[in-house]
């Protein structure tokens, strides 16, 4: 569908993509002229009495559609503009828009005997000279064929799947499996990612992952069949050189998650749950894909000689610690030396707390002091009533490449402080 419009004026033209009954394609409304293409496809739409999708149109009144395809389908539908503001709505949800030019094309899903109102606005300058077009894409979930072929004759695959902003971002107008209005209603890769990267795993090719994501994605599969797993998140201009340097050995990986890494939604508390709970690290009880603060190398490091204060602490004073951290390996690499707090019985008191990193660079066989200091507010934590405070008791304090109790090399020491001590907000 195309629409060329007289300057000075918004055009909107209405559509209805109906169930089972076929309807007339119509045309007119001043200022308007609808040259429609002829698309590819079962679930394409267009003004062909008898094909699967028949479109109807007008510049001034809502008009009628007829979806003869099968009886669910997903479709890419967008608009493609020149000089002019474009959106497209389905159902009054906004499913794609573009501002002074270019396409963009956002996912609708389309069934049977459903109507859903379709709108295109467009809006422009007087000056200027707009033309917009509708667009239109079926969708396949099924693995390509071609991906597959590729696989075979590959030595090594490689799969970059996961989402994208588009369908995580706040608010977005995204109804799918697994998303809905940008927030997620499960943690699981999207099911076309997950059949893909099945379909290329059976080639019996060794497998190597990366995941491209802004939250965390329950990868549970590709942990227990993949030979690696990259965590790539949105990684910008330069990504693509950052996996290459970094999947060839060029780079040593030295990054930590900055989430928890959930085996399921089902591990989280009821969004309407306030309370901390289970939610974050710092109060989660339950086992996790992946925790907090994980992440490997192409080498290995050992933590050995923490010291700590001898005696006793007033609440108050700064603790020092220091450990000695050995590059193992036979690469250089970095570590990311994390120091975590375990805190006296207190109500409200965190599970175990992160409070300091520093990330290092060692040779081969190379060793390192790293030192801590830790002041008031990273000994404190909150109570149940919204105080912070220096509590008294026995702290345990964990070093090491991860969280303490997850598999990474850490060490452990004890210290004790007397009296509480009530912190400012």
């Amino acid at each position: 569908m195309k629409m060329r419009m007289n300057p000075g004026r918004m055009l909107i033209i209405a559509l209805t993509l109906a169930g089972a009954t076929p309807a007339m394609a119509k045309t007119g409304g001043a200022g308007a002229h609808i040259a429609p293409p002829r698309p590819k496809g079962p679930c394409d739409i267009y003004a062909a009495a008898g094909d699967p999708c028949v479109a109807a149109y007008s510049t001034t009144r809502a008009l009628y559609a007829a979806y003869n395809g099968p009886l669910y389908q997903v479709i890419r539908l967008g608009v493609k503009a020149n000089g002019i503001f474009a959106r497209v709505s389905l159902g009054g949800t906004q499913v794609a828009a573009t501002f002074g030019g270019g396409s963009n094309l956002g996912w609708v899903h389309l069934r049977k005997e459903q109507p859903v109102k379709l709108e295109v606005m467009c809006g422009y300058t007087r000056d200027s000279h707009p033309e917009a077009q509708l667009i239109w894409a079926p969708i396949s979930n099924k693995p390509d064929p071609a991906a597959i072929a590729a696989a075979k004759d590959a030595d090594v695959v490689i799969a970059v799947v996961g989402i994208t902003s588009r369908l995580e971002s706040e608010e977005a107008p995204v109804d799918q499996p697994g998303f809905f209005g940008g927030d997620r209603t499960n943690l699981k890769i999207p099911h076309p990612e997950e059949a893909l990267v099945r379909a290329v795993a059976a080639t019996g090719k060794p497998l190597v992952v990366v995941l491209m994501n802004g939250s965390c994605l329950a990868a549970k599969w590709e942990k227990q069949h993949a030979s690696a797993i990259l965590e790539a998140w949105y990684s910008g201009e330069e990504g693509g050189a950052a996996i290459a340097d970094t999947l060839s050995g060029k780079n040593d990986p030295g990054g930590r998650l900055p989430v928890t890494f959930y085996q399921s939604v089902h591990q989280l508390p009821p969004f309407e749950d306030y309370s901390m709970g289970n939610r974050t690290y710092r109060y989660f009880n339950g086992e996790p894909l992946w925790p907090f603060g994980y992440g490997l190398s192409y080498t290995t490091f050992s933590y050995s000689d923490l010291t700590l204060p001898q005696t006793t602490l007033n609440a108050g004073a700064p603790v020092d610690a220091d450990v000695t951290v050995t590059n193992t390996g036979k690469v250089a690499g970095d570590e990311v030396v994390e120091l975590y707090l375990k805190f006296p019985p207190v109500a409200g008191a965190p599970r175990i707390a992160l409070r300091g990193f520093q990330r290092i660079h060692l040779q081969p066989g190379e060793r390192r002091q790293v030192h801590f200091k830790l002041q008031n507010r990273d000994l404190s934590m909150v109570t149940e009533a919204g105080q912070p405070i220096i509590a008294g008791g026995d702290y345990t304090i964990s070093i090491g490449g991860g969280q303490p109790g997850t598999g990474a090399p850490e060490v452990t020491g004890h210290f004790h402080i007397d009296g509480n001590l009530s912190l400012s907000e």
